[in-house]
């Protein structure tokens, strides 16, 4: 009480505070300021059906980001979403996008806004919003008149305004050649119609998209079939070298066609097979007439033809256009429907499906219908799956934070299939693969964030099976340097962890050689801090305890490479110097993708040690404030995404709301430039679904989310058991963004975050807000989350 009675004397000065922080953001006009009078309300919910699948704007991400800070913080790849507008399944094995882009180069999409050269439908794997490189990937391009097989003449210009496209369907109308081409698909196959607009011979150029010249396509006129193989090789550690599988296809044509044969570039021959040369393909043609439609249908699978033509025999038997799109679309409505959002803007609601959309597009189905797929890491070798599917293009460093995190909620036991393939990963390939991709190690990024994904699904009870295995695993990695310098090599077991484990920090001196991301030394120190304290907690429950007590030691090795002198984390050498000059603000070689003073708030398992490190929650807080006012916050790249929501461990959780708003108003645009950063399979999309709803993860493991204020009337989240998550938000006036209630159920919550069990069992958790912030709303140490220092 007596606490309470000293805080209500300073309301003066701090209210005085308040309005000045809120003058500089510029968020309020002065008559804003003032708590509205009128009567609290709830928005009524809309009740109407609704088409969820046309809130999806598929296109963006595929523009250039223009935004200010997008400049400032961004290099010009890292400006795009680098998603793709897929025509798709929710995780399935191959996306169909249209093609602007001829290659399969790293950081180059198959389809760039800006473009208006057409150049095919392509059966894509490009892992969406990412900077790597399609693989395995097949094109088809339907022309007419005369047979032409050299892309700069055969290339179609377009306008947008020929296109249309959404996740179940593309379609465009090719005025160049008089053929409107549509396309949409199943898990693991398509189906494409080209419809005659005039009298012609048409061609279909198939390409298997080989940029190492290598391959294979036939074409059996007799059976009017068409299959092929594109290889598909690594990046990253094993760059070049072969991944031990291909991109498999096999086309069905409706009607059979007595001309066809294959090509190198412009060269065309009566040949039925061509192999391992640059640029090839094969083609066929048909004499049709004003209104004919043709239709073609395509398996893939990565494991041999026989797969892919099992895959389309089982998936779409018969001809019937319509009925698969039809399917598609119903599948995407399912998906999009298990979160409802209700709300008289608009475009927030685009927005929030086309995230939802491209949260969606990866962790990548991988076996064929019948549970075969290529073995992890070997040389052309298939396994069968005894149960579920399997699952790889992980973009674990990315996914970790938010995207998995959502999958938890929403689709859990699809995360438990996501665990199961990775631990077979670690048992085929012998070490757990800190990023898979390609059926592959790659040692990509950094941390070791298998570790912190298995041990959230199997600490939130997703996961159950197999518990000794993944703990075995996730300890090997922890604990073990493989023995083989080639296995090291080749991308298994955590890089640097002789430094890690011998100084308690990755010095400056280890220049971590082998890995695509070398030095990064304290970001590297940071991460592996928090995978140490996931493991930690796996190890507790588990009841190893002399494991526990040496993973929570090691989970605060991040002060290590904090200097107090500077307030911020530090590059440092053997012998315990700091790395001078100190610059704050630009990036540094020891931290990756970032600055120092971005990545010094990469303690997400320990807020209040970090805290303490700074000299106590009051210099946190000014710490953050730093960041923002400087103009130093990039929400385009992963490690500041959680730095919004770290006002939640001061006294003024309020900044939380203030900051998470200004960022969803600012860093999703509605339109094909609408994400400023890399989507990275879907983590901005996921950040912004979460933020917008109210709550955010900003340690995964712990299953706590730390609370901010939705911009949503109403959200209901349908979840697997049969329950439902219900979001209901009060406003005391239409403007009202800062949280003065919370309530759970019917009771006021007292606390800045909410728990994975309390989503889990249903419920209703209800907003209350005003135009001000309220000043004593969850701002006890009772209302932080938890962490190592609490």
């Amino acid at each position: 009480m007596k606490k309470m009675k000293l805080q209500n004397k300073k309301t003066s000065l701090t209210t005085l505070f308040v309005l000045a922080f809120l003058f500089v953001n510029s968020i309020f006009v002065l008559a804003e300021i003032t708590v509205s009078a009128k009567p609290l309300h709830k928005v009524n919910a809309d009740n109407q059906t609704e088409n969820l699948t046309e809130y999806v704007q598929t296109m963006a991400g595929t523009a250039l980001a223009t935004s200010p800070d997008a400049v400032k913080h961004g290099k010009w790849l890292g400006l795009f979403g680098n998603t793709i507008p897929a025509v798709t399944t929710p995780f399935a094995m191959t996306q169909w996008t249209p093609q602007t882009q001829l290659s399969e180069t790293k950081c180059v999409p198959p389809y760039y806004y800006k473009d208006e050269l057409f150049s095919g439908i392509r059966g894509s794997h490009w892992i969406s919003g990412s900077c790597t490189q399609d693989y395995g990937s097949v094109t088809i391009m339907p022309t007419s008149g005369s047979l032409n097989t050299k892309p700069t003449v055969y290339q179609a210009k377009f306008s947008h305004a020929d296109e249309v496209s959404t996740p179940y369907q593309y379609s465009i109308n090719l005025k160049k050649y008089g053929i409107k081409t549509s396309v949409t698909s199943t898990d693991r196959c398509g189906i494409l119609e080209f419809k005659a607009e005039k009298s012609d011979s048409i061609y279909l150029l198939i390409t298997p998209n080989s940029d190492e010249g290598e391959g294979s396509i036939t074409v059996d006129n007799k059976s009017g079939e068409i299959y092929g193989f594109n290889p598909v090789h690594r990046i990253y550690q094993g760059w070049g070298k072969k991944a031990g599988f291909n991109g498999f296809f096999v086309i069905k044509l409706e009607r059979l066609s007595n001309l066809g044969g294959t090509f190198v570039n412009d060269k065309v021959s009566l040949n039925k097979s061509i192999s391992n040369k640059k640029n090839i393909g094969a083609y066929v043609g048909f004499k049709m007439q004003k209104g004919e439609v043709l239709r073609i249908k395509v398996g893939t699978s990565f494991s041999s033809i026989e797969g892919a033509r099992k895959n389309l025999q089982t998936e779409i038997p018969g001809w019937n256009y319509n009925e698969i799109l039809a399917k598609n679309k119903a599948q995407w409505e399912k998906a999009l429907g298990q979160v409802k959002v209700k709300s008289t803007n608009e475009k927030d609601k685009r927005i929030f499906y086309t995230a939802l959309y491209h949260s969606m597009q990866q962790p990548r189905l991988y076996n064929d219908v019948d549970g075969v797929y290529p073995r992890f890491a070997t040389q052309y070798k298939l396994e069968k799956v005894a149960a579920g599917n399997y699952y790889d293009d992980f973009s674990l460093w990315d996914t970790y934070r938010a995207h998995l995190p959502l999958m938890e909620i929403i689709q859990p036991e699809f995360v438990n299939n996501m665990v199961q393939s990775l631990i077979i990963k670690g048992q085929q390939g012998g070490y757990l693969s800190i990023f898979p991709c390609w059926n592959s190690y790659t040692s990509e990024m950094i941390g070791d964030h298998s570790t912190s994904v298995i041990a959230s699904a199997y600490l939130k009870g997703i996961s159950k099976s197999n518990k000794d295995e993944a703990y075995r695993l996730m300890r090997q990695n922890a604990f073990d340097i493989p023995a083989s310098r080639a296995d090291y090599e080749d991308g298994k077991g955590r890089r640097a962890l002789d430094s890690y484990l011998k100084y308690k920090y990755i010095p400056v001196e280890d220049s971590v050689p082998d890995a695509y991301h070398e030095k990064e030394q304290v970001s590297r120190t940071l991460e592996y801090a928090y995978d140490d304290y996931a493991l930690a907690l796996m190890s507790k429950k588990m009841g190893k305890s002399a494991d526990y007590q040496t993973l929570i030691e090691r989970a605060g090795y991040y002060a290590n490479v904090f200097d107090k002198e500077v307030g911020m984390v530090r590059g440092k050498h053997i012998d315990g110097s700091w790395v001078s000059p100190f610059v704050a603000d630009k990036r540094q070689y020891y931290i990756t993708e970032g600055t120092p003073r971005q990545y010094t708030f990469y303690v997400p398992h320990d807020v209040q040690g970090l805290a303490n490190l700074m000299g106590g929650s009051n210099k946190l807080e000014a710490s953050l404030d730093s960041i923002f006012s400087k103009k130093e916050y990039w929400h385009g790249n992963e490690p500041s995404h959680q730095i919004s929501f770290m006002y939640n461990y001061t006294a003024s959780p309020w900044k939380t709301q203030l900051q998470v708003r200004k960022i969803l108003d600012e860093a999703y645009i509605d339109g094909p430039n609408g994400l400023l950063g890399n989507d990275d399979v879907g983590q901005m999309s996921a950040w912004y679904l979460f933020s917008s709803i109210g709550f955010y993860p900003l340690n995964p493991v712990s299953g706590e989310y730390l609370l901010c204020s939705p911009i949503f009337d109403n959200v209901s989240i349908q979840l697997n058991n049969g329950k439902k998550f219900d979001i209901n938000v009060y406003k005391k006036g239409s403007s009202s963004q800062y949280i003065y209630d919370v309530k759970l159920n019917g009771k006021s919550l007292n606390r800045s975050y909410i728990k994975y069990d309390e989503i889990k069992n249903g419920g209703k958790l209800s907003f209350f807000l005003q135009d001000m912030p309220d000043l004593n709303w969850a701002t006890g140490a009772d209302a932080r989350p938890s962490g190592m220092s609490k």
